[in-house]
């Protein structure tokens, strides 16, 4: 469409709103201004506001028009939720926000609380020019209006910029569960984008939600609120905010009862592994050589395990690899002995609890990186300073309800 078509005939423009979902309580506790453009037919206007080619006068004219016409509704209608306005970062800075401060200064005057407003970026423009946003990005703040940052999830590699405008809200696209065959990638991601939101005091909101199966992802990383079609679709008007409670709901119960599932079938295979481990190490005398106490183990759980070795609480192998080779024999890699692996994620945290609980502990999914395959690994203490671990493989997980 013609952008000076579009600049001819403003009154068409009108401002939808996509309703934002909270996970605490079910009901939706703000909207993100949406702008189309209605003729014959519904048009989104996403594309206008990013293209460098139409004149920046332009594109601040009808941003302005069309919050003039969302703030005017919010304000008339004594809306009580939040409401997001999606901001081309570049433009937001070719006048240091000047345009956008004047109208809303101009609402607050008429009794708007600012603290109602959430101005969302994308990550990776603010990214790229962090030292000229921060000082801004931090008077806007001050206003009492929040920050939300969109597609944060794309630049995990520059989350120490990101801390350096505390944002409010981080926003994650969902929409990557469509055609991806290995959304676990994405799910270590976003599990160190919640830790990362959670420390600097952010919250995570999951957009593109169109399934169950995108809400779930959601709800298992970290997400606080939630927005898509599958809730409610983008209306020009504000919709009644408990109008997916009842839904959501019924969709956690679903969540929680398979959680609960997960963690049943991780404790019945702990207690299975703990309890073959101890008739094991019955038949082995504490003067046996390590290799013989691997090989011993190795055979005895063998249905559930492809590589079995020992360490000491430094992390250093005390034993060769016990592992199993493509005839399903048990073969010792003796170039495994004396690394050490205590450079790997919770290993120190781990070998404490297995000492204080006397009793093994089975780790979460990850990828192996010789086999390159998601595994699972259960390690058993033998003494206070001696421990066993056992490589559950991707295929005997993918058999068990629950291990995956």
């Amino acid at each position: 469409m013609d952008p000076l078509d579009i600049m001819m005939n403003q009154e068409q423009v009108v401002p939808y709103f996509s309703p934002i979902i909270s996970a605490e309580n079910q009901l939706i506790i703000g909207y993100e201004l949406k702008p189309y453009y209605e003729d014959s037919e519904k048009l989104s206007l996403d594309w206008f506001f990013k293209d460098d080619s139409i004149p920046s006068e332009f594109r601040l004219e009808l941003n302005t028009i069309i919050q003039q016409k969302a703030l005017d509704l919010f304000f008339d209608t004594e809306q009580s939720t939040l409401l997001f306005i999606n901001y081309n970062a570049k433009l937001l800075l070719n006048d240091n926000g000047e345009t956008l401060l004047n109208l809303l200064q101009s609402y607050a005057e008429r009794g708007l609380n600012l603290n109602r407003l959430v101005l969302e970026l994308s990550a990776d423009y603010v990214i790229k020019h962090i030292d000229s946003y921060k000082h801004l990005l931090a008077y806007i703040q001050t206003l009492g209006i929040r920050l939300a940052i969109d597609d944060a999830g794309n630049q995990n590699g520059n989350l120490e910029r990101l801390a350096m405008i505390k944002p409010n809200i981080l926003k994650v696209d969902t929409s990557f569960l469509e055609n991806d065959a290995l959304p676990h990638l994405y799910q270590d991601v976003h599990h160190l984008l919640s830790m990362f939101s959670r420390k600097i005091g952010a919250t995570l909101l999951f957009k593109g939600i169109e399934t169950f199966q995108q809400l779930n992802y959601a709800w298992r990383n970290g997400g606080r609120y939630y927005q898509g079609i599958y809730f409610a679709k983008e209306l020009p008007e504000f919709v009644a905010t408990d109008c997916c409670k009842e839904k959501i709901k019924k969709d956690f119960n679903h969540f929680i009862t398979f959680e609960q599932k997960k963690m049943k079938a991780q404790l019945d295979l702990t207690e299975s592994i703990n309890n073959q481990l101890s008739k094991s190490l019955k038949k082995l005398n504490t003067e046996d050589h390590y290799d013989k106490t691997i090989l011993t183990i190795a055979n005895d759980c063998d249905p559930i395990t492809f590589r079995v070795y020992i360490c000491n609480q430094a992390g250093y192998q005390l034993s060769s690899n016990a592992e199993k080779n493509s005839d399903g024999e048990w073969k010792l890699h003796y170039e495994g002995r004396q690394k050490n692996w205590s450079w790997r994620p919770y290993f120190f945290e781990n070998i404490v609890r297995m000492n204080i609980e006397k009793k093994g502990i089975l780790s979460d999914l990850y990828t192996d990186i010789e086999r390159d395959e998601r595994i699972r690994t259960y390690s058993f203490p033998m003494s206070e300073d001696v421990f066993i671990f056992i490589d559950i493989p991707y295929d005997f997980l993918y058999e068990q309800e629950g291990l995956l």
